[in-house]
């Protein structure tokens, strides 16, 4: 599990971040066991209690969920699993939407220039 800090976010929210991404690519399953808190700490190198947080907020979310003692696993709910994905992409939407309007950029080259990178990354 590789995840680069920045200096802006709390590391918690920067560890959820990383867990909503590998959701939305499919590199998470639903259903898939995750580290135990303590092993998130100790592989991100960060303290646990952070990572305590960070899956205290997944659960309350939806994210993850824990059964008795047995370790975390990512949800299986499929509306949950779409909603990261959405929230993800409009949140790269609005980014990138508020850098171009910044630049007065026209909508028509825009979209043009978009579809063709996008088509060439295929």
């Amino acid at each position: 599990m590789n995840v680069k800090f920045n200096n802006r976010d709390p590391v918690y929210v920067q560890v959820i971040r990383h867990f909503k991404e590998q959701l939305a690519t499919g590199a998470f399953e639903p259903g898939q066991e995750i580290p135990s808190r303590r092993e998130l700490a100790n592989l991100l190198k960060i303290n646990p209690n952070t990572a305590q947080r960070a899956y205290k907020e997944m659960e309350e979310a939806g994210l993850i969920f824990t059964e008795g003692n047995l370790p975390s696993r990512i949800t299986r709910d499929a509306q949950v699993l779409s909603q990261v994905r959405e929230e993800l992409i409009d949140e790269a939407v609005d980014a990138f939407v508020l850098s171009l309007k910044t630049i007065n950029a026209p909508l028509y080259d825009v979209l043009e220039l978009v579809k063709d990178k996008y088509e060439r990354h295929e």
